[in-house]
């Protein structure tokens, strides 16, 4: 919590001392602030971790991760962030649950940017949905609703 203050007044102190003359150019400032101040902020392993090439990688997260082998050093450090916490809940998974990863890791491998991003958009709109219409969805998709 005090990160999360101490971030707010690193911007609100940089905003003030900018002369506005573009009505956009304040939130641009914001974000890149944010940005830096945040990763500024992070475990300094965990950015390591997201900067690290293929190569670096132990041969346990490159088994899980081998769909991504081709890109990876292309990804974005919170996507690879993310991998890399799939990668180290891997072992702690039911089968089940693994080759499912597996699955959808490949099949993201193979999406274009494009699709990528379609993917992104469609998971935000259902998770935006309530519970009720998200049970809708996942029945006329023939999924089961989630457990509770």
């Amino acid at each position: 919590m005090n990160k999360i203050l101490l971030l707010i007044m690193l911007v609100a102190s940089q905003l003030n001392a900018q002369e506005l003359t573009d009505y956009n150019q304040p939130i641009k400032l914001a974000m890149g602030d944010i940005g830096s101040i945040k990763s500024s902020l992070n475990d300094s392993s965990a950015s390591e971790a997201s900067t690290k090439r293929w190569s670096q990688l132990s041969e346990d997260q490159r088994k899980v991760l081998s769909p991504l082998g081709a890109e990876w050093d292309t990804l974005r450090p919170w996507q690879r962030e993310k991998m890399l916490d799939i990668a180290r809940d891997y072992p702690k998974m039911d089968a089940q649950k693994q080759q499912r990863v597996q699955q959808r890791l490949n099949s993201w491998s193979r999406m274009t940017p494009y699709e990528r991003e379609n993917a992104r958009k469609r998971y935000q709109q259902f998770h935006a949905l309530s519970a009720d219409k998200q049970d809708e969805v996942r029945k006329k998709m023939g999924r089961l609703p989630k457990a509770i």
